[in-house]
Order: C-alpha cells, then sequence, then structure tokens
C-alpha cells in the first residue's frame, strides 16, 4: 500500500491500473531483499515487496530500512603469480605478495607499483 493512501483511494487507483492493463500484488513472507555491489551490499531485512505487472514487464518495488554491508575478498595468489612479480620487478617473494595482495591479484599494477 501507498503511504498517506486511504482504501477508497487504493480501489480507485487499482481500477485504473487494471485498465490500463497494470497488475499490482504485494509479495507475502518476503524476509529480505539484498542489493548487491562489487564492493558492498544493501540488506533490507523485512521489507514490503510489490510486484508490478504492465504489459509483461515486471517491476518490484521494494520498501525499507537498508543497512549496507562491506564485503572483503580473500584473494587466493599463485605462488607463479609471486614468482613472476619477484622476478619482473627485481624483489623479494614477500614483497612480491604483499603487493599482488594490495592490487588485488592484478600482476601489471603489481609489477608497476613495486618498480616506481
Amino acid at each position: 500500500m501507498i503511504p498517506g493512501m486511504n482504501k477508497k483511494q487504493m480501489k480507485q487507483m487499482e481500477r485504473q491500473m487494471k485498465k490500463m492493463g497494470m497488475k499490482m500484488d504485494e509479495l507475502q513472507g518476503v524476509q529480505e531483499v539484498i542489493i548487491r555491489f562489487e564492493d558492498k551490499e544493501l540488506i533490507i531485512d523485512n521489507p514490503n515487496v510489490s510486484l508490478m505487472n504492465i504489459m509483461g514487464q515486471e517491476t518490484y518495488q521494494v520498501e525499507g530500512k537498508a543497512r549496507e554491508v562491506e564485503l572483503e575478498y580473500e584473494i587466493e595468489i599463485p605462488d607463479e603469480d609471486v614468482e613472476m612479480v619477484a622476478n619482473s620487478a627485481g624483489v623479494s617473494a614477500d614483497k612480491a605478495r604483499e603487493a599482488l595482495e594490495e592490487c588485488k591479484g592484478d600482476l601489471a599494477e603489481a609489477i608497476m607499483k613495486l618498480n616506481q
């Protein structure tokens, strides 16, 4: 239901939507909605979720309070990559591994960083 709208207004709106080929349903039992980005997630607990169907196109409306969670990835760096960076930059394997971890496994970026 749309905030600030009484039941009579809601029924009128539903009739108009039906005339235009639109259908809106409230989804029951939704526990959480997660919107995932590259580096974070937005988590909405106990949301109100509505599904609107307009001429076969589905649109979801989500209402609720979101909390942001930063994602932490642990990158597995192969020994071959460490060896290649160490040889290319002329540094120890420990320094090469550290640079690769800082650069999230990007070989070229790690080599450039060590050569500065």
